[in-house]
This record gives C-alpha cells, sequence and structure tokens, in this order.
C-alpha cells in the first residue's frame, strides 16, 4: 500500500497550518485546508495543489462539509491538523463572556466537532491526529484566562482519544509551541510595540518577548511543521498522548534564575 495520506489542515491558510500544508504536500501527500476565509486558503491552494475548502468549523454543519469534502476527493481521511485557533486577553475578571466563548468554540469545541465527525475514517485508517496548542497550555502568563484554560483543555481532549482509541490503531498528539511568527503573533507584538513605545516595532517586540528563551528567538512556522509532519508519519509510530514542546527551550528554563543572566526591570509601577 502506498504510504501517501490524506491529511486536513483546519486554519490552513496562513502560519503554521500553511507551512503544514506546504511540508506534507512537498513529501507527496493529499491535504484539504480548511478555514473561514477564502482568499489565503485559495492563495495555499494555487502554491501547493492542496484542496481548498471554506468552512467554519466551530459549526456542525461546518464539520460535515468539510469531511465531505475530502472523503469525496480523496476516499479516506488520514490524519487531522487541529491548528484553527484565536486569542482574546484578560484575565478572569476582565475577560468578556462574548470573548470567552468566541476563544472555547474556535480553540475547543471546534476541534470537537471535527475529531467527532472524521473519527469513523480516521480510525478506519489507523490514522493520526496533531493538535496545536501552545506552551500556554503549560505555562500561564498574565492576562491569558481564556487562552490558556482552552488551549490546556485542546491537549486533554487529545490524550483522551489517544487513551480511547489507541488500541484501534488512532494517534493522537500535541505540538505546544511559543512564539512563532504567524500572522496572529505579529498583530500581538504590534499592539505590544505600541503599549510599549519600541522603536523597531514588531522586530523588536520579538526580541523583547522571546529575550527569555534559550534560543534567543521566535520559531518559524515551517519548525513547527516539521515537528507535526513527524506526529503524523510512520516514524512516530509508537507516539501516543504526547506533547511536543517547540519553544526554543523556553518551557525548560527556571524563571527563578533568570534574573542571574539578565537585568530584568518593570515596564511601570504596577
Amino acid at each position: 500500500m502506498s504510504d501517501q495520506r490524506v491529511v486536513v489542515v483546519t486554519g490552513g491558510g496562513t502560519g503554521i497550518g500553511a507551512a503544514t500544508a506546504r511540508l506534507l504536500r512537498a513529501e507527496g501527500h493529499h491535504v484539504v485546508v480548511s478555514g473561514r476565509r477564502r482568499e489565503p486558503l485559495e492563495r495555499v491552494a494555487r502554491e501547493t495543489g492542496a484542496l481548498a475548502h471554506v468552512s467554519d468549523t466551530t459549526e456542525p454543519e461546518g464539520v460535515r462539509g468539510l469531511v465531505a469534502a475530502a472523503v469525496a476527493a480523496y476516499g479516506r481521511i488520514d490524519g487531522l491538523v487541529l491548528n484553527a485557533g484565536v486569542g482574546r486577553g484578560g484575565s478572569v475578571g476582565e475577560v468578556t463572556l462574548e470573548d470567552w466563548e468566541l476563544v472555547m468554540r474556535t480553540n475547543l469545541t471546534g476541534p470537537f466537532l471535527l475529531l467527532r465527525e472524521a473519527l469513523p475514517h480516521l480510525l478506519a485508517a489507523r490514522g493520526a491526529v496533531v493538535a496545536v496548542a501552545s506552551v500556554s497550555a503549560l505555562r500561564n502568563g498574565a492576562g491569558s484566562a481564556a487562552y490558556a484554560t482552552s488551549k490546556a483543555a485542546l491537549l486533554q481532549l487529545c490524550r483522551s482519544l489517544a487513551v480511547d482509541y489507541g488500541r484501534l490503531g488512532l494517534r493522537a498528539n500535541t505540538v505546544c509551541p511559543s512564539w512563532v511568527r504567524t500572522e496572529m503573533a505579529d498583530r500581538r507584538m504590534a499592539r505590544f510595540a505600541e503599549e510599549a513605545e519600541l522603536a523597531g516595532g514588531v522586530d523588536e517586540a520579538y526580541r523583547e518577548a522571546t529575550a527569555l528563551t534559550p534560543a534567543g528567538r521566535p520559531g518559524e512556522p515551517e519548525e513547527v511543521a516539521a515537528a507535526i509532519g513527524w506526529l503524523l508519519s510512520p516514524a512516530a509510530g509508537y507516539v501516543n498522548g504526547a506533547v511536543l514542546t517547540v519553544d526554543g527551550g523556553v518551557t525548560a528554563l527556571d524563571p527563578g534564575t533568570a534574573a542571574f543572566g539578565l537585568r530584568m526591570e518593570p515596564r511601570s509601577g504596577d
């Protein structure tokens, strides 16, 4: 049997999702890229030969249409990359109910709906799932109540798949990136640069945000895509329920010792 696989990538029009689609297509696999915006999906499709499918995976009809389109085009689904996500800032006392529900619906309910719809096909193929969470699933930061909670829950959703369906051949793993230069991260860095009055703009914001990262820089989408591609592949055949940090070493750092190597000063008296 050919090792060519059929993989559905949500949030496939930009960032990590687009990089993953490019990698998988370069390896000869069929790829369906999904998202809510047609233009970036079609751009990735033109570049790679992937199949673009516009869908809102937070809605049951959206996931039904996506799974049906993949099966109609290629006859099977071997892998899912759960990459669609959204962030909204705020502590528990600050985040609005609307923002909380948006983050949970996008980052957690959407993956659940898609997994449930695609599960028969994944089991038939003895396939693999990779969820793109975040180091926020493992370590929290200020003003990240909704996002961090959603990503931690996504991690456990994937572990549930591994536990419940591993004996049937399904693998489900999670990658947890730190700062990666994507469109979503660029927007956050632009806000940071404005708030902190950084003359160097987005580039300086990334330098400051990764100053404590052992790698000393943000990641690139292709670096996370490489980890995803490996987890989807037969080379990771005995890896199930794992959490792979792709974070430049930031979660290995003890913040209590950071001051020994850097002089750290607060931005304000808040």
